[in-house]
Formats: structure tokens, sequence, C-alpha cells
């Protein structure tokens, strides 16, 4: 990462998520995530004493699993100043000082506005207890594939150029390595999307912007959005991207992640050559071994 130009202005997050709360948080698709992240949670047979909520923007989470009598307490790092013993903190600035001291950490749809993933995963691994568990969903690529591209078209019609007004989400292919190399074991990565359908673009932007999710991009245009590009982009929009009966789908994309904090009770890959059985036998087939054929130098 490049310190003197970073990806996202967390400082703007903040204020965005602040303006949203203020002004009647549009929940839905974090209801929807926590549920998710309950369901996947309960396929975990153990308590949890100790639990950290990183960044979800709503106190959302921290209730469910309190509620479910799965986790003893939670301590939640919050975007923002909240009711309820909450900390005020930083995804990528966690003010545990390395210690490791929970049994699980989670989180809902904050993750994608870190600027440095890999530093996150990192600190979040190292506040667990050994065999502490992580579990977390943040918004992927395809996130708002529609309005990316109805803003690209439209931009480049109306000003002759494109500026950057959707943040690039993280790849599925990328988070299995993430977890890696932050030290998780037995890491698992997958995907869900959500499609939701509107009225019209203006809809969609209205629960942007009440889910603090406008434009955060720390090199973002400064200069108001050009009504002739709105309207274009809408009717791009419109006209790409409408079902039969009208409506409009946005599509967004939950990465789903997941990794234990390292303990030798975990299974561990066997050594290569170390197998005692042949895979033919369990599978009943006959082994055929074919000759390797030399190249002439």
């Amino acid at each position: 990462m490049n310190e003197s130009a970073p990806l996202f202005d967390p400082a703007l997050v903040r204020r965005r998520i602040a303006r949203a709360r203020a002004s009647g948080y549009a929940s839905f698709l974090l209801e929807r995530v926590a549920e998710d992240l309950e369901d996947r949670l309960a396929a975990v047979t153990r308590p949890f004493p100790l639990g950290l909520d990183l960044g979800t923007p709503l106190p959302l989470v921290s209730e469910r699993l309190g509620q479910s009598g799965r986790v003893g307490r939670m301590i939640r790092v919050a975007p923002v100043s909240e009711p309820g013993g909450s900390v005020v903190g930083d995804p990528e600035m966690l003010p545990f000082g390395g210690k490791a001291g929970f049994d699980l950490a989670v989180s809902a749809l904050a993750l994608q506005h870190v600027n440095d993933l890999p530093g996150a995963l990192l600190q979040v691994r190292r506040a667990l207890k050994p065999d502490g568990l992580f579990l977390g969903g943040l918004f992927g690529g395809a996130t708002l594939t529609e309005l990316r591209q109805a803003f690209l078209q439209a931009e480049s019609e109306t000003e002759g150029g494109a500026s950057p007004r959707v943040a690039p989400f993280a790849e599925l292919r990328d988070l299995g390595g993430l977890l890696q190399r932050a030290g998780f074991a037995l890491p698992v990565v997958d995907a869900d999307t959500i499609t939701v359908r509107y009225g019209d673009p203006f809809a969609l932007m209205r629960d942007l912007r009440a889910m603090g999710l406008t434009n955060a991009l720390h090199d973002r245009r400064r200069a108001p959005l050009r009504r002739a590009t709105l309207m274009r982009a809408a009717a791009i929009y419109a006209e790409r991207f409408s079902d039969p009966d009208g409506r409009l789908r946005a599509t967004f994309e939950i990465l789903w992640l997941s990794g234990w904090a390292p303990h030798e009770s975990q299974q561990k890959p066997l050594r290569p050559g170390s197998a005692k059985a042949r895979l033919a036998d369990a599978l009943g087939a006959a082994e055929h071994r074919f000759p390797i054929r030399e190249e002439p130098a």
C-alpha cells in the first residue's frame, strides 16, 4: 500500500456511517448478513466466552449473538460512539495491544473499507486465543456492478472520461491467500449474491446513502456530480438492467471468510508420501502405471 495515497478516507467513512445512523440507517442488508452469520456460526458446536464485533455499522450482530446464548460477552469495536460500552476504533488499529484474549471475532459489512486488509486480518488473528474463530462478511467485487457500468458509460459520454465513484471491492480468489498470510489455519472463503430490486436508480442511491455507502474513495472527484451525467446514468441503468416488470436489479455480493487461530489440536495435512493406503483400493479400481516418455535432448 502507498501510505501517501490510501484507497479510502477512513474519517469520511466514519462520518458517512454516523450520518446514516442519525438519519435512520437502512439496515435490510445488514440484517440479512447478520442472520447468515448466525446461521454459519450455528454449525460450530462450542460456546464462546468472549467475542469481538469488529466494525459492524450497527450493533445488530453483537445483540443477536448475545441473545443466542452462544457468546458469553461481546466487546464491540464500533465506527462511531454508541451506548452500551462499545469501543470506538478502526479495524486497522485494534486497541488491544496484540494480546490474544478473544474466543470469537466477527465482522459484518465493515472490512471492505479498510486500506490494509492483510494487516487488519493479522491483527484479528493476534487478538484471538489459540483455536479462536474468525468469521466475517464483506462486500465483494460484483457489488453494484450495474451502477458501476452505468456511471462509467454516462461519464464517458457526457464528460469525455470517467472518475472513480464505486469502490473496487475485494475478489473471492484473493481472500483465501490473505487469510493464510495473516496466519489463519483452516481458511474457508465463499460468496453469496443478494439481488435487490428497485423502482428506479434514485431509490438505490437513497439506500446507499442511508447505509453510509456513498463514495469514500480518497481520490474521489470533489466537484459535484453534473446533473446531465446523473440523468444519463439513470437512463442507462434502466435500459440495461431492468426486469420485464420494469423494476431494476442491484447486485450485492457478500464474501464470507473464516479461519482459526492456530492450535496444536487442529487437523493438519499429511506429509507428501506418508499415505498408508492406495486411492485405487479405496475406489475399488484397478491401478494402471503409464510409462514415462523422455523427450529428446
